[in-house]
């Protein structure tokens, strides 16, 4: 049941970075040709593509967890002995989850704040809490990938949050791949 919960939500991320970057990339293309072409665009364009880099960055964040593409630095751990390299790992793990919490915690105060202001957009016909409900919504995503992470460790599956350059036991797994 894990992998089919992990499979769907790597579908999900996968789905929404490319609907995420087809979208800026034809509004952007689309607003050069009307300004360029027709001496013509729309006013909500910039802040469309705007609230479309943010929530394609919220979305990245996980998705690069899950690929152990975020960079890191790993020299001084990869000098511990192994049972030492997956507490240190297992400590990062839960600092990263004290500021996880951190910034759930204040993107959640956002959020409830300019909902009961009800402001909208300025140029997008939505409400601003809306529009920034993307924020907690990543953090929460990202929590998904961190708790994946530790639960590996724990496991004896991986030993640091990144590559360990060259380890085939710390390179991804395709979460997409038929079964």
């Amino acid at each position: 049941m894990l992998a089919a919960l992990n499979r769907a939500l790597a579908r999900l991320e996968e789905g929404l970075v490319a609907l995420l970057l087809a979208g800026m990339t034809l509004m952007t293309f689309s607003q050069v040709v009307a300004r360029y072409g027709f001496d013509a665009g729309w006013v909500w364009s910039l802040e469309a593509t705007t609230t479309m880099f943010g929530a394609l960055l919220m979305v990245g964040i996980s998705y690069a967890m899950r690929l152990h593409a975020h960079m890191n630095v790993d020299a001084f751990v990869n000098t511990l002995p192994r049972p030492l390299k997956r507490a240190v790992t297992l400590l990062a793990i839960a600092l990263c989850f004290a500021y996880l919490a951190l910034m759930i915690w204040g993107s959640l105060e956002l959020v409830n704040h300019l909902r009961e202001l009800g402001t909208s957009a300025r140029d997008l016909p939505v409400k601003r809490w809306i529009i920034m409900s993307m924020i907690p919504a990543g953090f929460l995503l990202l929590g998904v990938r961190l708790a994946q992470i530790a639960a590996e460790v724990v496991r004896g599956h991986r030993d640091t949050l990144g590559h360990s350059h060259g380890d085939p036991r710390q390179a991804p797994e395709s979460d997409t791949a038929a079964d």
